[in-house]
Protein backbone atom coordinates (compact mmCIF):
# COMPACT_ATOMS: atom_id res chain seq x y z
CA UNK A 1 0.00 0.00 0.00
CA UNK A 2 1.33 3.65 -0.44
CA UNK A 3 2.59 5.75 1.65
CA UNK A 4 0.46 9.15 2.67
CA UNK A 5 3.04 11.34 4.75
CA UNK A 6 1.86 14.83 5.80
CA UNK A 7 3.92 18.32 6.77
CA UNK A 8 3.06 21.85 7.34
CA UNK A 9 1.61 21.29 11.17
CA UNK A 10 2.97 23.58 13.93
CA UNK A 11 1.65 25.87 16.26
CA UNK A 12 0.18 29.59 15.67
CA UNK A 13 -1.59 32.06 17.59
CA UNK A 14 -5.72 32.26 17.37
CA UNK A 15 -6.45 34.02 13.64
CA UNK A 16 -3.13 32.76 11.94
CA UNK A 17 -3.04 30.40 9.11
CA UNK A 18 -1.36 27.28 8.70
CA UNK A 19 -1.16 25.04 5.27
CA UNK A 20 -0.55 21.25 5.44
CA UNK A 21 0.16 18.84 2.74
CA UNK A 22 -0.29 15.19 1.88
CA UNK A 23 2.56 13.57 -0.14
CA UNK A 24 0.58 11.21 -2.19
CA UNK A 25 1.67 10.74 -5.38
CA UNK A 26 -0.03 7.02 -6.22
CA UNK A 27 -3.05 8.45 -5.04
CA UNK A 28 -2.86 11.77 -6.34
CA UNK A 29 -1.85 10.74 -9.89
CA UNK A 30 -4.61 8.82 -9.96
CA UNK A 31 -7.53 10.92 -9.12
CA UNK A 32 -8.34 8.61 -6.27
CA UNK A 33 -11.00 9.95 -3.32
CA UNK A 34 -8.77 11.92 -0.51
CA UNK A 35 -9.15 13.75 2.87
CA UNK A 36 -8.15 15.60 5.74
CA UNK A 37 -9.80 14.04 9.93
CA UNK A 38 -8.72 15.47 12.57
CA UNK A 39 -8.27 13.81 15.92
CA UNK A 40 -8.74 15.20 19.63
CA UNK A 41 -7.98 12.81 22.47
CA UNK A 42 -10.86 11.50 24.19
CA UNK A 43 -13.07 12.24 21.45
CA UNK A 44 -14.11 10.93 17.82
CA UNK A 45 -12.07 11.77 14.09
CA UNK A 46 -13.40 14.12 12.77
CA UNK A 47 -13.83 14.71 8.49
CA UNK A 48 -12.81 17.96 7.98
CA UNK A 49 -12.43 18.38 4.06
CA UNK A 50 -12.74 15.90 1.30
CA UNK A 51 -12.06 15.71 -2.51
CA UNK A 52 -13.70 13.75 -4.82
CA UNK A 53 -12.27 12.64 -8.44
CA UNK A 54 -14.05 15.57 -10.24
CA UNK A 55 -12.87 17.92 -7.67
CA UNK A 56 -15.96 18.44 -6.09
CA UNK A 57 -15.30 19.24 -2.07
CA UNK A 58 -16.81 18.57 0.77
CA UNK A 59 -16.57 20.47 4.93
CA UNK A 60 -17.14 19.96 8.14
CA UNK A 61 -19.32 23.00 9.01
CA UNK A 62 -17.07 24.09 11.74
CA UNK A 63 -14.42 24.36 9.46
CA UNK A 64 -16.66 25.52 6.26
CA UNK A 65 -15.68 29.06 4.83
CA UNK A 66 -11.68 28.98 6.61
CA UNK A 67 -10.52 25.60 5.63
CA UNK A 68 -10.17 25.17 1.85
CA UNK A 69 -8.96 21.49 0.57
CA UNK A 70 -6.80 21.40 -2.72
CA UNK A 71 -4.84 18.80 -5.12
CA UNK A 72 -1.18 19.83 -6.21
CA UNK A 73 -0.66 17.93 -9.72
CA UNK A 74 2.70 19.18 -10.01
CA UNK A 75 3.80 17.84 -6.47
CA UNK A 76 1.26 14.99 -6.33
CA UNK A 77 0.07 16.31 -2.48
CA UNK A 78 -3.09 16.92 -1.23
CA UNK A 79 -3.25 20.11 0.66
CA UNK A 80 -5.33 21.95 3.29
CA UNK A 81 -5.22 25.13 3.48
CA UNK A 82 -6.23 27.01 6.99
CA UNK A 83 -6.83 30.07 7.65
CA UNK A 84 -8.46 32.38 10.96
CA UNK A 85 -7.25 29.64 12.94
CA UNK A 86 -8.71 29.27 16.72
CA UNK A 87 -8.06 26.98 19.63
CA UNK A 88 -10.70 24.82 19.01
CA UNK A 89 -8.76 23.60 15.95
CA UNK A 90 -6.34 22.27 17.55
CA UNK A 91 -5.93 18.42 17.02
CA UNK A 92 -3.68 15.80 15.04
CA UNK A 93 -4.53 15.87 11.29
CA UNK A 94 -4.70 13.06 9.22
CA UNK A 95 -4.63 12.74 5.45
CA UNK A 96 -6.84 9.82 3.74
CA UNK A 97 -7.54 7.99 1.40
CA UNK A 98 -10.43 6.11 -0.13
CA UNK A 99 -7.64 4.21 -2.57
CA UNK A 100 -10.09 4.53 -5.44
CA UNK A 101 -11.79 6.97 -7.68
CA UNK A 102 -15.55 8.21 -6.43
CA UNK A 103 -17.94 10.93 -7.29
CA UNK A 104 -18.84 11.46 -3.02
CA UNK A 105 -16.46 13.91 -1.23
CA UNK A 106 -17.45 11.83 1.85
CA UNK A 107 -16.13 13.19 5.29
CA UNK A 108 -17.57 9.76 6.58
CA UNK A 109 -14.01 7.67 8.10
CA UNK A 110 -15.34 4.41 7.27
CA UNK A 111 -14.72 5.12 3.37
CA UNK A 112 -11.30 5.85 3.89
CA UNK A 113 -8.64 3.05 3.39
CA UNK A 114 -5.11 4.20 4.09
CA UNK A 115 -4.20 6.86 6.58
CA UNK A 116 -0.93 8.90 7.36
CA UNK A 117 1.08 9.50 10.67
CA UNK A 118 -0.75 12.73 11.37
CA UNK A 119 0.94 16.30 12.10
CA UNK A 120 0.22 18.26 14.82
CA UNK A 121 -1.56 21.74 14.79
CA UNK A 122 -1.54 23.81 17.95
CA UNK A 123 -3.65 26.89 18.15
CA UNK A 124 -3.43 29.14 21.09
CA UNK A 125 -5.89 32.25 22.30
Amino acid sequence: QAQLVESGGGSVQAGGSLRLSCAASAYISERHCMGWFRHVPGKSREGVAALDTYGRTNYAASVKGRFTISQDDTKNTLDLQMNNLSPEDTAMYYCATKAYRCNSPSLSQDEYSAWGQGTQVSVSS
